[in-house]
């Protein structure tokens, strides 16, 4: 086999001989390694940047040899080769995905029992209501939030067909077992704010939910759902925020009746394209995951009022978003990419326009907001 010998050009300029260099990238401590093409751009480099750190390109500065680098230069003429370290710095509220925002449970007040040397809960003084079981079955609505449970009262199943809501919010209720399932007429689980993850939900019992309209589990451990979640035909809330998600499955298409989906601060890049049939969405957040784009499906959603997409590294939006969704008034997307210029180019803009202003000024009357100043986050250019 002969040999290939290079060019005189390439051996005059060795960067020629090789089509990619490897940087290191100084950031928070960490040392992250680039390979790309000496021809490639700043801007091209904030984008590779961008996953790795979630920290948007316009909120990167990039400085090499004390120079601040310029978007539209190449590592080339920047005089960045191979081998060479540059500083990140971030602009404060300039990152996508802010991550899960974990609350702690709250806890009961304890003390010290000195006659016992014994810990005490404090609550725990007050005396038992036998009669509560009674009553959770006359009200249907069986209220234990605030309650420090780490497990949830086995009389809470005695309740059986009688009860509409359970309300665990608050508490540091680990597994939620297939008990559940023979809560039959239940309506609203409130689960927030406890410490539920994956493996201890039996989501084959919450599947068997048949009248389930209200799911809300926002501030857990949460970093999957499962395609169980399609069975819950009646679902018309889910709330799902402040997890750690990663994606959404494809099953959320079957929740044709599902009004309100919020999960915001979590870790999502994708949405399913199937999104499209859930045609009932009237709210929908998305604000503070790690998307760079929407299906175009979203066009399909022709209820939908409110869509929040703050803090995500979205850089345009589905081109029939304003054409077909006319009932579209409220649209957050501060801290993307997503410029004003941008939006004024898609078709049905203007009437969304009109429609948010409308709002706006209906709000200013009834002053719910305080100030004339209306700004949905996009940029001026």
């Amino acid at each position: 086999m002969e040999e290939t010998s290079a060019t005189p050009a390439e051996a005059r300029d060795p960067q020629s001989q090789s089509s990619v260099i490897t940087i290191t990238v100084k950031f928070s401590g960490r040392s992250i390694p680039i390979s790309l093409s000496p021809d490639s751009t700043v801007k091209d480099l904030k984008s590779l940047l961008q996953p790795l750190t979630n920290v948007l390109p316009r909120g990167q500065k990039l400085i090499f040899k004390g120079k601040l680098l310029v978007d539209t230069m190449t590592l080339r003429t920047s005089e960045v080769a191979g081998g060479a370290k540059v500083m990140l710095m971030a602009s404060q509220g300039l990152h996508q995905g802010d991550g899960p925002i974990l609350k702690d449970a709250r806890t009961v007040p304890r003390r010290v029992d000195n006659a016992n040397n014994k810990m005490v809960n404090e609550k725990l003084q007050v005396p038992v209501d036998k009669n509560r079981l009674e009553r959770w079955k006359v009200t249907g609505v069986v209220a234990l939030s605030e309650c420090n449970l780490k497990t949830i009262p086995d009389e809470v199943w005695a309740c059986g067909p009688s009860a509409r809501v359970l309300d665990l919010n608050n508490n540091s209720v680990r597994d939620v077992p297939a008990q559940v399932g023979c809560l039959s007429s239940i309506q609203k689980l409130l689960l927030n704010s406890n410490a539920i993850v994956d493996e201890s939900l039996n989501w084959d019992a919450l599947a068997s939910l048949k009248y389930l309209s209200v799911l809300s589990m926002n501030q857990n451990h949460l970093t999957t759902l499962p395609p169980a979640l399609g069975a819950l035909t009646s679902l018309r809330q889910l709330h799902v925020a402040n997890n750690k998600l990663t994606s959404l499955p494809i099953e959320i298409g079957l929740l044709t009746q599902i009004e309100v989906l919020k999960v915001n601060h979590n870790r999502i890049s994708t949405i399913p394209t199937c999104i499209g049939n859930c045609n009932s969405l009237i709210e929908v957040d998305l604000s503070s995951n790690l998307l760079s784009e929407l299906p175009e499906t979203f066009g399909n959603l022709h209820d939908l009022k409110a869509l929040y997409l703050g803090n995500n590294g979205l850089k345009s939006l589905p081109s029939t978003l304003f054409k077909m969704c006319l009932q579209l008034s409220t649209l957050d997307i501060h801290n993307t990419e997503i410029t004003t210029d941008l939006l004024r180019q898609f078709e049905g803009w203007e009437s969304f326009d009109e429609r948010r202003r409308l709002k706006h000024q209906k709000q200013l009357e009834f002053r719910v907001v305080g100030s004339a100043e209306f700004d949905e986050g996009a940029d001026k250019n």
